[in-house]
């Protein structure tokens, strides 16, 4: 494979090989991807990064497992280590504290910082992040059941967007050549949780009692229509977590950031400044 743009600079942390970009200067804010079949930095915050780069120092690091960051087969996959994942790359990169954009699971990702390590968090942006108790969505499902192919990469991503003249062939190649690497399907099998084969499959997310104890300044942004993470754990976010505030866009699915980008750039811009 060609140099892929997605692969930036490494830092070792929590023992795995860690991949991640980084533009600009001044205040660090991170960005944390969600997840699902070749998911990495790049396909998350590309088209984003060099807008906040302006302003930030920005920081998009593949989450342990994901991405180019190693993955490790004994490994166990859970929450407490990719919180420890994500403060061993504080650490290595001399971060005291820091603004972090979660993208659905990044997002649950940084409400477990912000939980854990609160002195490390300034403020949090939280993108169709997932809480409370859910049924698996058909986006989410469409996870558990992929099998790497153009046409099954193609399938999945368009239960994401809103408007579906924005998945470009451009976008489903890199994603699922990224699918295709060897690992990625174990990897990604190991990190997503298996449907129920009889009724509904009930997700957790955190709870209201934990969201209570964020205290950083939040921003929730939701699309109405996100056929992921329903809009009703947009609607618990910002009821629970006690300095929050919530931004619905109508005729926006799962991907805040690509298809509602203007609008994104300036809420982030704003709030983290």
């Amino acid at each position: 494979m060609s140099h892929h743009p997605g692969i930036g600079k490494t830092v070792v942390a929590a023992d795995h090989q860690t991949n991640y970009l980084e533009a600009g200067m001044g205040k660090p804010l991170f960005l944390l991807h969600g997840s699902g079949p070749g998911v990495s930095a790049w396909t998350n915050w590309s088209k984003v990064m060099p807008d906040l780069a302006d302003q930030f120092r920005v920081i998009a690091p593949d989450i342990a497992g994901f991405g180019f960051t190693e993955f490790k087969s004994d490994s166990k996959y859970d929450m407490k280590l990719w919180v420890r994942h994500l403060l061993g790359i504080l650490d290595a990169l001399g971060i005291d504290k820091a603004s972090f954009v979660g993208n659905s699971f990044g997002g649950a990702l940084a409400i477990g910082l912000a939980t854990f390590a609160p002195d490390r968090v300034e403020k949090l942006v939280l993108l169709g992040t997932p809480a409370g108790e859910f049924e698996q969505t058909p986006g989410l499902r469409s996870a558990t059941e992929y099998e790497p192919s153009m046409e099954n990469m193609e399938r999945t991503m368009r239960l994401f967007p809103y408007d579906q003249s924005i998945i470009t062939e451009e976008m489903i190649r890199t994603r699922y050549e990224a699918s295709a690497r060897p690992g990625a399907q174990e990897a990604l099998s190991q990190l997503i949780p298996k449907p129920n084969p009889d009724g509904p499959t009930v997700l957790k997310g955190f709870p209201e009692a934990v969201l209570a104890k964020v205290q950083a300044p939040t921003l929730v942004l939701h699309g109405r229509e996100d056929k992921v993470v329903p809009v009703q754990c947009g609607w618990m976010l910002a009821n629970a977590i006690p300095k929050a505030e919530f931004h619905l866009f109508g005729q926006c699915g799962h991907w805040v950031q690509t298809e509602h980008r203007a609008r994104f750039l300036q809420l982030v811009r704003d709030f983290c400044a």
